[in-house]
């Protein structure tokens, strides 16, 4: 019984009631948000649309998201957290009801679209909620949770909404905008405005000694982040990972199909991943907590190169759920580090719109991931999977390599941070 209290307790211990109903929100959120999963199946099925049509369409909706994670960083800075997400929880909710009863194509491009950008715009700025109330010792395990809250509500979904889409489309939207104005409900009632918290007079403290050039900042704003140097050879390393991830979706099914397996075979690694995720996530910050960050990463994505590498022998199914469990290993233990990462690099005053800029890369790797990698599939065979292996191992090495510098990076921030003592006002006064 001690045991499963500590257990708890390095999992799930000392977290604010804030966090807790921000999680909450964002389980809702991503349990709730199915609707688009099968928007391609709704437009050709329903709306007879054309294939392409339907890409299209689609391809709006990502585009709108890239949109919207900027967009959601900058308001999360300027409105507040809370405003924030209650706008963008309540705008979807009233797109998906607009959704479920349109009938024009045009119509529904212009919805897909702008539900793309609302339905981005909460992440940077739960993330930011959650820097602002959760002590910087107790993220690691806050943002564990998050991302199995993420992945609990992603695979929810994915249960419900072949339920719903078998039954009704008009359900799906529906019952989509219910559960996000449920998660609306719970946000305005239980999360306070948390962006005082970010901009405190101890946050806004001024230093004693100027900061160091890399750490300082004129009229912040987002091209702050988009020339923080440190901060984005760290999005770069992310963007790498994210490539690698993006494979599970978008090469391995045509790799599956290659070597004569169907459909039902890749739904079964795919819901082994999550499982793992679901099962396993609770025990990673006893696993990581006592490691360098830099070093946990560098071994997360070497466990993602190794198994997609693998993928270059396989055409056995057995083959490719060893290699999912590999890989899949190595997205659990990446996700808080790259998280705590991000919110040390990002100044108090910024810290949504370094959210926005980081979030940035899974979009792009949602582009680059199937445009080059079909090409690379089709004119390299098996060999693709070789590149890839070799690419995260690269990005491995790169983890290594930018970890020492990115420590003292981190490191100045914090001290230019630190309210200045009596003697350093004494000393600061007495400089010509």
């Amino acid at each position: 019984m001690h045991a499963v209290r500590r257990w708890w307790h390095d999992t799930a211990g000392g977290l604010p009631a804030t966090f807790w109903y921000l999680w909450i929100g964002l389980l809702i959120n991503r349990a709730g948000a199915f609707a688009m999963l099968f928007l391609s199946l709704y437009l050709t099925d329903v709306r007879e649309a054309s294939v392409g049509l339907a890409g299209t369409v689609v391809g709006l909706y990502g585009a709108g998201g890239a949109a919207g994670v900027l967009l959601g960083g900058v308001l999360a800075d300027r409105w507040g957290r809370r405003a924030t997400l209650l706008a963008a929880h309540l705008t979807t909710a009233a797109l998906m009801v607009a959704l479920a009863f349109s009938q024009s194509l045009l119509l529904i491009a212009v919805l897909a679209a702008l539900v793309g950008v609302v339905h981005s715009m909460p992440s940077p700025a739960f993330v930011a909620a959650i820097v602002d109330v959760v002590p910087a010792e107790r993220r690691s395990r806050a943002f564990n949770l998050q991302f199995w809250a993420f992945n609990l509500g992603m695979a929810i979904a994915s249960l419900l909404a072949g339920v719903l889409a078998e039954a009704s489309f008009t359900a799906l939207f529906l019952v989509d905008a219910a559960a996000t104005l449920t998660a609306a409900v719970v946000i305005g009632w239980k999360v306070p405005e948390t962006l005082r918290l970010a901009t405190s007079p101890a946050d806004q403290a001024p230093a004693a000694r100027p900061a160091p050039r890399s750490v300082r900042t004129r009229r912040p704003g987002l091209h702050t982040a988009l020339t923080d140097r440190t901060f984005l050879v760290f999005v770069g390393l992310t963007f790498v990972l994210a490539v690698l991830t993006m494979q599970t979706s978008t090469i391995m099914p045509l790799a599956m199909r290659a070597d004569g397996l169907g459909p039902s075979a890749y739904g079964l690694v795919v819901a082994l991943g999550g499982a793992l995720i679901v099962i396993g996530q609770l025990f990673v910050p006893r696993l990581i907590d006592r490691h360098r960050k830099d070093v946990v990463l560098a071994t997360s994505t070497a466990l993602l190169a190794l198994g997609f590498g693998v993928l270059a022998v396989a055409d056995e199914l057995a083959v490719y759920l060893g290699a999912a469990v590999v890989w899949t290993v190595g997205s659990m233990i990446a996700a808080p580090p790259n998280a705590q990462i991000n919110a040390d690099l990002a100044p108090p005053q910024l810290r949504a719109r370094y959210q926005s800029v980081f979030y940035l890369t899974f979009p792009a790797a949602a582009f680059v991931a199937p445009t080059l990698g079909g090409v690379s599939l089709q004119h390299l065979g098996d060999q693709h999977w070789l590149i890839v292996g070799g690419l995260g191992l690269l990005a491995a090495l790169g983890h290594l390599l930018a970890g020492p510098p990115r420590e003292r990076h981190v490191a100045a921030l914090q001290k230019a941070a630190e309210p200045p003592t009596p003697a350093d006002r004494i000393s600061a006064s007495s400089l010509p």
